[in-house]
């Protein structure tokens, strides 16, 4: 048995919206009980007194999750300032939990104390790692690399990283009953376990391809030997580089057909450097990427068919989405459409549950190394055999 069920409500008052979205959970369990969950909430509600109400409806739960940048489920499909609770009750598959702490101090060293945490309640080998972590005080790409030499590099990670509703200044994760800042919540699947996956971002290469000839972490100073600045003002012009120079992320490639996105947030005229929301790594590859609205929504729906083509069974029994809270802000009031493209291709009544990160993890192909995206929506769809 592998069920899962979701909760959704918008109301905003904590004892009001976890109250429904128990009874909703309750009534699609039908007496099963859950062994593991995922919740998702909306930066401004009582964390606290939400995960108290889950513990007591179910002791022991292994629970983690994260404060978001809109919510999605099946339930209300895209949401803001609403809490999201996704449920696993299985004998088929285990499911446990771990949390990291003190990322900021050591970004490596949390994401292995949360692997060897949820790795020390069960005897199987884990097949799949879902996390949430901080986004604020550590850098994600160096918690994906703690969280990938503690599992290997052959067992994939999804996730995305904890948001609070673009106001960059305190995120939350959530583990059984604690909410806390500065961690590496994770969940270990292992046993019976389907899954597949899809990664899309909808933004197009443009001009040549380059190399990242000088860098310090999400520092870029030169590409192709040029300061940075001046290769994306050769590209965009004064005028579009001074106006919208953020929407034009890089494409750094993984190889001749793949690449993960790195989105700019802040340049330096002196130093003529430009910041990134996450690593480049030195000799990388990039070429300069535009985006229009249709391309983001079209690739929302690429990366569902591509999960779906990969599916290694008959049908799956749930889905996780991620999107990025770039993809949201550039959307605007078509962010909705993004899910409510996605339904159409999934099957009926599918639980499905997400959210809108400040950063998204998952390999950029199957059996791919997992990497650290932005400006990207992941798909995950899991079922068993």
């Amino acid at each position: 048995m592998f069920r899962v069920v979701v909760g959704h409500s918008d109301d905003p008052n904590s004892q009001n919206a976890i109250a429904e979205v128990l009874q909703e959970c309750s009534r699609s369990l039908a007496g099963s009980t859950p062994q593991a969950g995922l919740l998702f909430t909306a930066i401004d509600f009582d964390h606290a007194l939400i995960l108290q109400r889950i513990q007591d409806a179910f002791p022991g739960i292994e629970l983690i999750g994260g404060t978001t940048n809109g919510e999605i489920s099946s339930i209300l499909e895209f949401q803001q300032d609403s809490l999201t609770l996704m449920l696993f009750a299985t004998d088929e598959v285990e499911i446990r939990a771990g949390i990291g702490r003190g990322a900021s101090k050591n970004p490596a060293l949390a994401a292995q104390q949360a692997i060897a945490q949820a790795k020390a309640k069960s005897a199987s080998l884990p097949q799949l790692c879902l996390t949430f972590p901080d986004s604020l005080t550590s850098n994600g790409v160096l918690i994906l690399e703690g969280l990938k030499q503690s599992l290997g590099e052959h067992v994939p990670i999804i996730g995305g990283t904890a948001a609070d509703d673009y106001t960059f200044d305190k995120t939350y994760q959530f583990f059984q009953g604690e909410v806390l800042s500065d961690s590496v919540p994770v969940l270990l699947f292992s046993g019976q376990l389907l899954f597949s996956h899809g990664v899309a971002c909808g933004w197009t290469p443009i001009g040549q391809r380059s190399r990242v000839t000088k860098v310090d972490g999400n520092v870029v100073y030169e590409i192709d030997g040029q300061r940075a600045l001046d290769f994306y003002r050769h590209y965009l012009g004064e005028e579009r580089f001074a106006t919208n120079y953020a929407i034009h992320a890089l494409a750094v490639f993984e190889d001749q057909d793949h690449f993960y996105m790195r989105a700019p947030n802040d340049y330096d005229q002196q130093s003529g450097s430009v910041t990134f929301f996450s690593d480049i790594p030195e000799q990388a590859i990039v070429q300069i990427t535009d985006v229009t609205r249709d391309n983001i929504l079209s690739a929302s729906e690429a990366s569902l068919k591509n999960a779906l083509a990969d599916y290694p069974g008959v049908e799956p029994t749930a889905a996780l989405l991620i999107s990025c809270a770039a993809r949201r802000r550039i959307l605007g009031t078509l962010a909705k459409q993004e899910y409510q493209i996605v339904k159409t291709h999934l099957p009926k009544a599918l639980p499905c549950c997400g959210f809108y990160a400040y950063g998204e993890i998952a390999p950029l192909v199957s059996k791919g190394q997992t990497r650290f995206h932005n400006k990207t929506f992941v798909t995950l769809l899991i079922g068993t055999k």
